[in-house]
Order: structure tokens, then C-alpha cells, then sequence
């Protein structure tokens, strides 16, 4: 018990580093662009960036799911009808331009794989998100494709998809992302503390205000939390 106090005290202490002053480290956006929420917290960071950095790093949601046993949310059929209507629902909540894929999941590896070609940059992001879920066409579509690489003067995009460096890279993203902890997408990693759905912007804009947010005896308890039975 003395140790995880002192475990406690360290950890408060180096946040009151940052209260009085030091920067917080660059954040780091893990994504997929099979994600509609996703792009709604795309959406939402052009309206107001956060205040500290951020490198965005492609991820494929499914080796994030396979990795932990998890079945996607589309995957269970009233979870994956209830979740569309909520994007529907909350995108109009936040005045959001949204409109579903025409058909949805769909395969993201050649968006994620241009993105990572393309240097992952915000800019080649918010454009491939944009066209998957604000047009209404289907994924598959080879001229939705096109027009992606016209839009990011992209010629040569299908070769550059098929470097081995970019898919390792895909790969490299996704094995690192685990070790993050990472669970879901979109995650935001800051300091340390994941923040994941675009429903935890508020929350990450709180602490990245009060650092010691996450510190205070609740929060603490919140995640020590022991557990009372197990799922058999």
C-alpha cells in the first residue's frame, strides 16, 4: 500500500510540472478511416485544434479488435444500426457534414495506406475522411478513388500503396498502438493517458487545461477499481 502511495505522489507531482508551466508533449492520434466517429472528431479538431501537436497515426481497426477478442460494433446487428443513427443523430447535434457510405464497413487498407504514403498529414486526412462519409458513395467505388488522388495529386497512388514500406508501416502503426494500450478508434494519446471516441474531446480539452484533472481522489479510485466477479 506504501508503494502505490508513493507511485500516487510521483505521478501527481510530475503533473504539477506541467500545471506550472512546462508544455505538454505531442499528442498522438490513432485512427481508422473505416471509423465514422472517427471522422466526426476529424471534423470536430478543423473547427478547434487542440492546443498542443498532434501526429496522426493510420491503424487498422480490425488488428486492434482481433488483438484484444472484441466483435466491431458493426458486427452486432442492433449495435451497428443504433450507432448509424447516432452518427446521424449527433452529426446534426454538432453541425457536422455527414452522410453515410454506401455500404459500410467497408475495406480502408488502400485509404490507409495512402495516408501513410502521403506522410500521414491532417490535410491528406480530413480528405480522404470527407469523401467516405460526406458524399454517400460506396467505398468500393473505384471513381471515388480516383477522384481521392486527384483531390490529393496523387497519380501514382496505386503504386505508392504497394511499397512494402507502407504497409509495414500500416503494420508498425497498429503493433504500436497495442502497446499504447490502445482498445479502439479514433484514441488519443497524450501524456501518457488515452482519450478514445470523439466523445472524450471535452474531457481531453479539460485536461489538457488542468493536468491534474485525472489526479484528484475519485479518478484515482476510478482507476484502481477492483473487480468483484469475471465473466465466465
Amino acid at each position: 500500500m506504501a508503494r502505490r502511495r508513493t507511485r500516487d505522489q510521483l505521478e501527481i507531482k510530475r503533473r504539477r510540472r506541467h500545471i506550472r508551466g512546462a508544455s505538454m508533449p505531442p499528442a498522438v492520434l490513432y485512427f481508422d478511416v473505416v471509423s465514422p466517429f472517427a471522422y466526426l472528431l476529424d471534423a470536430l479538431l478543423r473547427r478547434e485544434p487542440l492546443p498542443v501537436a498532434i501526429t496522426y497515426r493510420p491503424v487498422l481497426f480490425a488488428g486492434l479488435l482481433n488483438a484484444h477478442g472484441h466483435k466491431g460494433p458493426a458486427e452486432i446487428p442492433r449495435k451497428r444500426q443504433f450507432m448509424y443513427q447516432y452518427c446521424v443523430w449527433w452529426a446534426e447535434q454538432l453541425g457536422v457534414p455527414f452522410k453515410l457510405p454506401a455500404a459500410h464497413p467497408f475495406n480502408p487498407l488502400k485509404f490507409l495506406r495512402l495516408i501513410i504514403a502521403l506522410d500521414s498529414r491532417p490535410d491528406v486526412v480530413s480528405t480522404v475522411f470527407d469523401a467516405l462519409f460526406t458524399t454517400g458513395a460506396d467505398p468500393t467505388d473505384p471513381a471515388l478513388w480516383q477522384q481521392i488522388c486527384i483531390d490529393l495529386n496523387c497519380p501514382d497512388a496505386e503504386q505508392r500503396i504497394e511499397a512494402p514500406e507502407v504497409k509495414s508501416a500500416l503494420r508498425e502503426n497498429t503493433e504500436c498502438a497495442l502497446r499504447d494500450g490502445v482498445f479502439g478508434v479514433p484514441t488519443i494519446l497524450v501524456d501518457g493517458r488515452l482519450f478514445w471516441g470523439a466523445d472524450a474531446l471535452p474531457m481531453l480539452r479539460d485536461y489538457l487545461r488542468t493536468p491534474s484533472l485525472l489526479d484528484s481522489p475519485a479518478m484515482m479510485q476510478a482507476m484502481r477499481l477492483p473487480i468483484s466477479k469475471s465473466r465466465l
